[in-house]
């Protein structure tokens, strides 16, 4: 994780921490640079990466699930540097 991602985790913390009762599964995603399989393992990686985080910081593991989606769902086309940093990221969905 980048240390510029925690202010959005503590975000994440805060309305996790005000809504007991939320439960959220977090999405990891990459580009399309490299195999399909590495993606997919980054991907992973980087969701567990914010669950770990969100455990670490006191909420429930069993208010939280994480997946990796690898390169399968993109935000953007990838034909830019800047439209793969966009969809190289984790997303959280509320249970």
């Amino acid at each position: 994780m980048r240390p510029a991602s925690t202010a959005e985790l503590d975000r994440l913390f805060r309305l996790l921490e005000s809504n007991p009762a939320m439960r959220i599964e977090l999405h990891g995603h990459t580009d399309d640079v490299g195999a399909e399989a590495d993606n997919l393992d980054l991907s992973t990686r980087r969701a567990k990466a914010v669950y770990g985080y969100l455990i670490e910081k006191g909420i429930a593991p069993a208010r939280l699930s994480y997946r990796g989606f690898g390169e399968s769902m993109p935000l953007a086309p990838n034909t830019t540097p800047e439209n793969r940093q966009r969809n190289r990221r984790t997303e959280f969905v509320v249970r």
